[in-house]
């Protein structure tokens, strides 16, 4: 059985890119260049070059964005790694479980840079422009939301495919259907703001791109955590290799259970949360799911005394 734990590193997923993300850390730690180096030399072009200059609607292309994600977050970890620090527990957000697969010992670093890249590939391919499409709800209640997804999906496939913190609520599916419910919910009160992505992530139309995926995970090696992590499907940790490679099939076709896998980390112990990563979009959801735990942010060098001060603090609690 897992003990109680202070520490989580949580990891972020698609929409945090930028370009420049994870240069300053390349400049300043051999183990950062080291991490970029391997995936460039394992995707077979410099990735790197795109994620530090860009051009931005490159970068955000869904088969350059998650492994460019995936690469900057595993250097961050890796920098703390190199300081002494090491997560109790560990999640992450859409995309954003593979690193925190990475760092637990579950998944290899090239394993996963292919697998992202692949991954988005699939995702990006499934669905042709302007089927499906986002949008983020805000203040609804998670009943009255799902009752208007339900009573829309005579107009076509619907669903929440986010469930972020209290009063946001991610929809996907096809693009008539989420303009019925996004209506839905203007003339209830709430707010609708479209997603500008390339896909309807997490949800029954990405079906052809999870079967592709199940190939290739099949194909590598997939080993116990050695950290508790935590799946967004369920919310609940994930231990055997069987569950974690059920949990990343299925996480691309349902909702990511983000709000209940932080207060499952929560009741577990985690006292203080660091976003390892580019962004702080995780933070901000975790101040809302619970003001009293502390959320704080690992990106870049001038993030790394106050990292190193709130661990050992947590430590000594």
């Amino acid at each position: 059985m897992w003990e109680l734990a202070q520490v989580a590193w949580i990891f972020p997923g698609q929409g945090c890119q930028y370009p420049g993300m994870g240069k300053q850390l390349y400049d300043s730690y051999a183990v950062a260049r080291e991490t970029f180096d391997t995936a460039d030399r394992v995707l077979g072009f410099r990735l790197s070059e795109l994620v530090f200059h860009g051009p931005l609607d490159e970068l955000t292309l869904t088969h350059n964005a998650q492994p460019a994600i995936l690469v900057v977050s595993v250097a961050c970890a890796r920098v703390l790694e190199s300081h002494g620090l090491r997560p109790e527990m560990a999640a992450g957000f859409s995309l954003g479980e593979y690193t925190a697969l990475v760092v637990s010992g579950s998944l290899g670093f090239e394993d996963a840079v292919v697998l992202t890249r692949r991954r988005g590939m699939y995702m990006q391919e499934v669905c042709p422009p302007g089927k499906g499409s986002m949008a983020a709800i805000i203040g609804m209640a998670y009943a009255e939301l799902e009752a208007i997804c339900f009573a829309s999906s005579k107009h076509g496939v619907v669903m929440g495919a986010n469930y972020n913190c209290p009063g946001q609520i991610v929809i996907s599916g096809e693009a008539r259907a989420v303009a019925h419910v996004c209506k839905a919910v203007q003339e209830r009160g709430g707010r609708a703001i479209p997603i500008p992505v390339s896909a309807p992530f997490h949800c029954p139309l990405m079906e052809p791109a999870a079967r592709r995926l199940q190939g290739d995970l099949d194909a590598i090696s997939v080993k116990p955590p050695s950290v508790p992590v935590y799946a967004n499907v369920t919310g609940k940790r994930v231990s055997t290799t069987g569950e974690i490679r059920q949990a990343l099939i299925r996480q691309v076709t349902s909702p990511v259970l983000w709000q209940v896998a932080v207060e499952n980390m929560i009741s577990d112990g985690a006292r203080l949360f660091i976003e390892v990563g580019p962004g702080k979009v995780l933070s901000g959801f975790g101040r809302r799911i619970n003001p009293k735990v502390r959320f704080m942010k690992f990106s870049a060098p001038e993030d790394l005394d106050d990292v190193l001060d709130s661990h050992q603090e947590a430590w000594l609690e």
